[in-house]
């Protein structure tokens, strides 16, 4: 269908992205699993298993893959709310790998996130004023009244100033959202993981916050990673998108070329499931099986046995990653 792209196929070298904000390298994630009654660990679940990749300043990254890849694990370690298991982490030059839990605290005014769900992220019992301020206080960015702070995010946000002073029960889904925003922005981060930020909202309302997010990146220079499974939205607001399969990421390079090009099998075969709109899908490609269990993952390339271009050596030899114009692609094609 898409067949190979033809140009200059080089050696991924890991070296170091200097301008980078974030840079990840070979992070491991594994959670026990525990049988028995002494609950001896048995095995491991796979979560993250060797991802790289960077986000530079001012940058949106795209994170996409099926549900289970590992996509929200990987933003929960980036946040410090899981600890990793191998590999490295720097931000702004600063190993966080090799941090404490209190040496991190400098960071989280830094990094913020923005959760899937916002009524079960926001606490009924505070006001949104006490909501969106609660990290300013922590931090001591309060200076003169709190409710002006409070009134100035809701117009940030394209709320009426009064909002400040509700309940989180008395918005509709797409305003809690926008609270939530409210709230990551409040202490002026370098860097937001947002995670599934739009899945929960209607269409209309998902256009809206993707605007305020481009707005407020444009306005504080913010650098997003945009965790989502669904691609079309990912289309809309990442500068570079990374596919992720069981726990690694398998593909990455701009969107543009991502998306009308897409080099691994198994970005092919997302791609080809994107509905069209008033047409129908045309070349789909119909992956085989069920994806397989992050406990037990098949040797060599871990898609292989659902890949409609598998050859004898992808189940013997995970592949190198290579650089294949412009894009980083982990598949033995290349």
């Amino acid at each position: 269908m898409f067949g190979n792209l033809t140009g200059t196929v080089d050696a991924v070298s890991e070296t170091k992205d200097k301008s980078a904000l974030l840079e990840i390298k070979d992070l491991k994630k594994w959670f026990p699993i525990r049988r028995g009654l002494f609950s001896r660990t048995m095995d491991y679940v796979r979560a993250l298993d060797g991802v790289s990749l960077y986000v530079h300043k001012g940058e949106t990254l795209g994170l996409v893959g099926e549900s289970g890849c590992g996509k929200t694990t990987l933003g929960r370690v980036l946040l410090g709310l899981e600890k990793a298991d191998g590999g490295e982490i720097h931000f702004d030059c600063i190993p966080v790998h090799a941090l404490t839990g209190r040496q991190m605290n400098p960071l989280r005014k830094r990094i913020q996130v923005i959760f899937q769900d916002p009524q079960s992220a926001l606490n009924p019992r505070m006001t949104v004023m006490d909501i969106v301020t609660e990290g300013m206080a922590r931090f001591k960015m309060i200076s003169g009244d709190r409710r002006d702070h409070a009134r100035r995010l809701m117009r940030e946000v394209g709320l009426p100033e009064d909002a400040a002073f509700r309940f989180p029960h008395e918005f509709s889904g797409g305003q809690r959202q926008r609270i939530c925003i409210a709230r990551a922005i409040s202490l002026r981060p370098d860097f937001i993981i947002c995670d599934e930020a739009v899945s929960a909202l209607d269409v209309s309302i998902q256009a809206q916050i993707i605007n305020l997010l481009m707005s407020l990146q444009d306005r504080y220079g913010v650098s997003y990673l945009f965790i989502s499974h669904d691609l079309s939205v990912v289309a809309n607001i990442a500068d570079r998108v990374a596919v992720m399969y069981l726990g690694r990421i398998v593909e990455t390079g701009p969107t543009t070329d991502v998306i009308h090009q897409p080099l691994h099998p198994y970005t092919q075969a997302l791609i080809s499931a994107v509905p069209v709109p008033g047409g129908t899908i045309s070349g789909r490609i119909i992956l085989k099986g069920d994806p397989p269990s992050a406990a037990s993952p098949p040797s060599g390339c871990p898609f292989h046995p659902r890949c409609h271009e598998v050859m004898p050596v992808c189940a013997d030899i995970y592949p190198t990653s290579r650089r294949v114009g412009g894009r980083d692609v982990d598949c033995h094609l290349y």
